[in-house]
């Protein structure tokens, strides 16, 4: 069994937010080859679940705010009793361009609140996470209201490669790992955006 983590805050005002990208993430999986169940709440969060070949997948996008995901996070796998080796996180990556898509597992978590509460609930940073890129304004002292404000129209054929790339072959990590599973989304992310 897997658990899947979209990171974001919750509601409208927070939708196109790139803050919000594993929110993204997560509705495209959930919305891909294999149809997820409806969301339903649990866990302090919106979940969906369902089998791929012979894995089961737990989709989650906790609705907490961004710094107290590991709340749900720590439930969920509580219930299901994954470990966190078999957690994984999607999140925005300041230190990455838009486009880019970094995996990696424990670590430092480079001042990323969701992440911190995760490690926190957790008692681990033992799980995998995919860095995904949404670029730096440039001064940290606009960080705040660029993470909080929407995707520009013109990044939105990133946003939709991000979401084809992850959306289309997460069935690999059961079969060949998540490393593989990254190489595959790195692969399909940047042959769309070599596209535009």
């Amino acid at each position: 069994m897997w658990l899947l983590v979209g990171l974001g805050n919750p509601g409208d005002k927070y939708k196109g937010n790139r803050h919000n990208i594993g929110f993204m993430v997560i509705d495209a999986i959930a919305d891909g080859a294999v149809h997820f169940p409806p969301y339903k709440s649990k866990f302090q969060s919106h979940m969906s679940e369902a089998k791929v070949g012979d894995s089961r997948f737990v989709l989650l996008k906790p609705q907490t705010f961004m710094n107290e995901s590991g709340q749900g996070v720590r439930k969920a796998a509580q219930f299901y009793k994954i470990p966190p080796e078999r957690i994984i996180i999607f999140h925005d990556e300041l230190d990455l361009k838009p486009g880019d898509v970094r995996v990696k597992k424990d670590g430092g978590l480079a001042g990323h609140n969701g992440l911190k509460s995760i490690k926190a609930h957790l008692g681990t940073a033992d799980f995998w996470r995919f860095r995904i890129g949404i670029g730096h304004p440039g001064d940290k002292n606009r960080v705040s209201d660029y993470v909080l404000s929407d995707f520009a129209k013109s990044e939105g054929a990133i946003v939709e490669a991000y979401e084809d790339g992850f959306a289309d072959s997460y069935e690999i990590i059961a079969r060949d790992g998540v490393e593989a599973y990254a190489q595959s989304v790195v692969d399909c992310v940047q042959r769309r955006i070599k596209a535009l």
